[in-house]
């Protein structure tokens, strides 16, 4: 999954969603559980201090009655962190009671220390309590029989804030554990779904890839619907550029019978006169019919050059050049070792490659001493939706080599560095076209064995 994959967006935008979604929802159903907790914890804080409250205070008498302790059994277990005390408000005199589980201690009252009170007239705090506890508490002020002329009380119900904490804390770490389970959960699924999701793309790529190897002519299998109008698009274009290369062939081909018709016409007509005018209209003509061989040769190199599906295997090609070649100079003795990689298959038509090679391995067979090399390679493609494989095709002899001034002339059409040896000049010069044509190159160096290294460059399949 590369950084700039359609996958790699498609996940990151759910990573970058994942984590921003699920803490804030765990934020929320935290806070939401939390306040949840704290009214509960308050309501039994509110249930507590009313039944204390009519418990001690429903007498005809000056002071409170002890309640009992029924309603909530901590109240009977030192320092349990439940806690209420009863006792008369601003020094006046009076019975303080409180709970078994307070002992010795004593509530601080947040009636004296000025804390308002709420809507129902009770007033809250949070409070060190016995021990350096926390507690909650809860207080109203009352006076027995309920009767505002008697002496008032100060009635004070606590709870241990760290119950409430432990709670929270508790559903906390088990929200955590599931809201993280939950993302784990989300990526995965998300991960399978996008692998799913552009395996369409992946079929595509290999389906470009037979057409582009030869082994298939057009863009076939049954695809999702978003994308078959891409298939029917792609396949027109095909067929489109197999369509334009057939015409221009074809117009190639029209053009070179018109043309080579008349010129020779011209050139026998000349040859029957003797006359210097003749002559000259015959040497005219040779270099004319010589010039449009070139150029229609070029024109139909540019219509080939490229097109889908032309694949040419290198071994098969080159295997019977090779033989053929040291047939032809058995008298010579001379052998040609051929290397070719596994797998080594040209991106264009056979009868340029075999053209190719034979012009390179037949120049080499001119000017080598007893041995030629043929070394075929191929070379990995670069990263890149464009990128492709290089073929590295070395045609290299042991004869005496050229002078780099030498390299730098040869290979211009038409010029021979040695007029003794058969040939026209052509050979290079149609062998850089060639590779020119197919978007590649040639190369002259010396060789190690001392002679002449032509190394191509060409696309591979």
């Amino acid at each position: 999954m590369r950084r700039n994959s359609l996958a790699f967006r498609l996940f990151a935008t759910s990573i970058a969603w994942t984590l921003l979604v699920l803490p804030l929802a765990g934020y929320l159903i935290y806070h939401l559980y939390r306040n949840d907790v704290q009214t509960s914890f308050d309501i039994q804080l509110k249930k507590l201090l009313t039944v204390l409250t009519l418990d001690s205070m429903n007498t005809l008498g000056n002071e409170p009655v002890r309640p009992n302790n029924q309603y909530e059994p901590l109240f009977e277990v030192t320092h349990s962190g439940w806690y209420w005390q009863i006792q008369p408000i601003d020094g006046a005199p009076g019975r303080r009671l409180v709970s078994p589980s307070l002992a010795s201690e004593t509530l601080p009252s947040p009636y004296q220390k000025k804390f308002p009170t709420d809507d129902t007239g009770t007033r809250w705090s949070n409070v060190p309590g016995p021990g350096g506890q926390s507690i909650r508490t809860l207080e109203v002020i009352d006076s027995p029989g309920h009767d505002p002329e008697k002496t008032k009380y100060s009635i004070i119900v606590a709870g241990p804030l760290d119950w409430l904490d432990m709670t929270v804390a508790k559903f906390r770490n088990r929200l955590t554990t599931a809201l993280a389970l939950v993302g784990l959960g989300l990526l995965g699924v998300t991960f399978v779904q996008v692998r799913f999701g552009l395996l369409p793309l992946r079929r595509i790529e290999k389906g470009l890839a037979l057409i582009r190897s030869g082994d298939a002519r057009k863009l076939a299998g049954r695809l999702p619907a978003e994308i078959e109008p891409l298939q029917s698009e792609l396949n027109a274009l095909i067929q489109s550029n197999m369509d334009v290369v057939e015409r221009a062939r074809t117009q190639v081909g029209n053009l070179a019978h018109a043309l080579k018709t008349p010129l020779a016409v011209i050139t026998n007509e000349a040859r029957e006169d003797k006359s210097t005018f003749a002559s000259k209209v015959a040497e005219q003509a040779a270099i004319m019919r010589e010039q449009v061989s070139h150029y229609l040769d070029r024109a139909r190199m540019a219509a080939s050059a490229g097109t889908l599906g032309r694949v040419t295997p290198v071994e098969p090609t080159a295997e019977p050049l090779v033989r053929a070649l040291e047939r032809i100079n058995r008298d010579k003795g001379i052998t040609i070792s051929m290397n070719v990689g596994q797998g080594a298959k040209f991106q264009g038509e056979k009868h340029d490659l075999e053209e190719m090679l034979g012009n390179l391995l037949d120049n080499a067979c001119k000017w080598c001493r007893k041995r030629v090399f043929l070394t075929v390679t191929v070379t990995p493609a670069s990263q890149g939706a464009q990128a492709m494989k290089r073929l590295a095709i070395r045609v290299e002899d042991d004869g005496r080599g050229l002078t780099p001034q030498e390299r730098a002339k040869i290979g211009k059409r038409g010029l021979r560095l040695d007029e003794t040896k058969p040939g026209t000049g052509l050979g290079l010069s149609i062998v850089g076209d060639l590779a020119t044509s197919y978007r590649g190159g040639m190369r002259l160096d010396a060789s190690p064995h001392g002679g002449l290294l032509v190394t191509l460059d060409l696309p591979a399949a």
